[in-house]
């Protein structure tokens, strides 16, 4: 931990033992933090353990403190988030205190058990269908008197150029024709058109197993959606199911998902596509996404210095070959070159980094599903 870091927590720790006392919910000596999590952005997360009151009961209680430097995170996106989805009957951590102006939060306790830990095929089901259930409250949240930001032509743009950027320059080190640069922009603008054309909805962002806690009334709680956007309706469903930090669900399977929420969506008046291009959408949008993820994660190790993310490349360039399978019998023709271009060109270098990745890349992992 640099001296910076130490000087944020010094200060957090005194922050936030003023503010427990100040709301009532204990008084005796400083407390120290306990490091929960860092994650892929400068956001840190503490927990402060105590003897107190709270709403719920007295005895042992927890508080997550965060610091979130205010030069480079967006603490008032994270408060709008934070109202509008628990106004939608989202469980979400509750604001207890904020200083916009150092960078700290005072937040309800979650607990400690991600959906990741405990998901597996025998419980996939179950937990699936409340992750999915509560989606649909993110969707209907209202945001009308303070709007979220739009998904739109430019943030799509920029999230697919790291994929140019990072992944293939920085990361495979590609010295890329100008031809080459050229299929790569014609292939962005059309996602973004099929993103574009989707019906827009709250968006999280980042709806995964990894930001979903599994609350002891059997809800799952929705954690890091300060990034959340109005965006494309099947955007959070696609980062759920096809998680490239998480093993790969049966495609087929996945499809049957897809068409369930699908048939949701519309019960909701949230969708009005049949499931067909529900299919297509969420291919089309998994494919703008991993290329971000991809660029990301090339990013996060060489400008970050975050080294656990890189491992999981190999997952997200199998999804964007899968989702681009399934999209260039219909597409425009630089769908499929794009599709030849990621064999030829992406794949071998990759695999020498990954040796042991080549099983991804075979053409019965990578073919469309009936």
């Amino acid at each position: 931990m640099d001296l910076q870091s130490d000087q944020r927590l010094a200060g957090l720790t005194a922050w936030a033992n003023q503010q427990l006392s100040t709301l009532q919910l204990y008084q005796g000596p400083s407390l120290p933090l306990q490091s929960v999590s860092g994650d892929a952005s400068f956001r840190r997360y503490f927990r402060c353990r105590f003897e107190g009151k709270t709403a719920l009961n007295t005895g042992l209680q927890s508080l997550i403190c965060v610091d979130a430097p205010p030069d480079k995170e967006n603490n008032p996106a994270f408060m709008r988030v934070a109202r509008g989805f628990a106004a939608a009957g989202v469980p979400v951590p509750q604001l207890l205190a904020v200083d916009l102006e150092q960078g700290y939060m005072l937040l309800s306790d979650l607990g400690d058990c991600l959906l990741k830990t405990v998901l597996n095929p025998q419980t996939v089901e179950q937990y699936f269908g409340v992750a999915l259930r509560e989606l649909t409250h993110i969707m209907q949240a209202d945001f009308s008197a303070d709007p979220l930001p739009h998904f739109d032509s430019a943030l799509l743009q920029r999230e697919m150029e790291l994929f140019r950027e990072w992944f293939c320059d920085r990361f495979l080190q590609l010295d890329l024709s100008q031809s080459e640069h050229e299929l790569l922009t014609e292939v962005f603008a059309w996602l973004q058109q099929q993103a574009l054309a989707q019906q827009q909805v709250p968006v999280h962002r980042d709806y995964h197993t990894r930001n979903l806690m599994v609350l002891e009334d059997g809800r799952l709680g929705v954690i890091d959606f300060q990034d959340a956007v109005l965006g494309p309706v099947t955007y959070d469903l696609l980062s759920l199911l096809r998680d490239e930090t998480f093993p790969t669900w049966d495609q087929a399977q996945v499809k049957c998902w897809v068409a369930g929420f699908a048939a949701q969506l519309r019960q909701a008046d949230l969708c009005s596509v049949d499931d067909e291009r529900f299919w297509w959408d969420f291919n089309g949008i998994g494919a703008q996404r991993h290329l971000k993820v991809a660029g990301i994660f090339a990013r996060l190790k060489y400008r970050d210095h975050k080294q656990g993310y890189l491992e999981h490349t190999p997952q997200s360039l199998q999804y964007i070959l899968m989702e681009i399978n399934e999209l260039k019998a219909r597409a425009p023709d630089c769908i499929g070159r794009f599709y030849d271009w990621l064999l030829a060109r992406v794949v071998p270098p990759l695999l020498v980094k990954f040796p042991n990745s080549d099983a991804l890349f075979t053409p019965t992992a990578l073919a469309p599903v009936p």
